[in-house]
């Protein structure tokens, strides 16, 4: 995989995965823009009601935020680790595409969870995991064009 098809593809990952840490950020603020309240916000995000306090999530701002530095930095200088946490990315999206597969049937439909899930959520996730795994494929390249091998090859452009 090219250089330029990596960027393509790691950049509106890394752009919606940043996103998701800013909104989870501002939610840590204590305010529930979209929703009117706490509750509503819980339960259009996930479906349940769920506290949206700082101590929840801080920690999940930091793994997006982490998720897209990962994504970035595989696709700009591409090595195993990350790869694999390229990888690991793209296996959290696809879990989550999955699990709102089995909500789309499971359920209440008449919920704004269930629309936002069924629209939004899920399709979204299967698309960034299949980003997430484009990146993953991008490798460092020899002279030649051809795969560099080992971690002492030498990239030039």
């Amino acid at each position: 995989m090219s250089d330029r098809t990596a960027r393509r593809a790691a950049a509106p990952l890394a752009t919606v995965l940043t996103a998701d840490a800013l909104l989870h950020l501002f939610w840590a603020t204590g305010s529930t823009w979209p929703a009117a309240d706490e509750k509503s916000l819980s339960h259009a995000v996930l479906g349940v009601e769920a506290p949206f306090t700082p101590p929840v999530l801080l920690p999940l701002a930091a793994l997006l935020l982490t998720a897209s530095g990962i994504v970035v930095a595989q696709s700009v200088r591409p090595g195993r680790l990350l790869r694999l946490g390229t990888l690991a990315v793209a296996a959290g999206l696809s879990l989550r595409a999955l699990a709102g597969v089995y909500w789309v049937f499971a359920q209440d439909t008449s919920t704004v969870f269930h629309r936002l899930n069924l629209t939004l959520y899920t399709p979204l996730c299967a698309l960034l995991c299949v980003a997430a795994l484009h990146v993953a494929r991008h490798r460092r390249t020899a002279v030649s064009g051809f795969p560099a091998r080992g971690e002492d090859a030498v990239r030039v452009r």
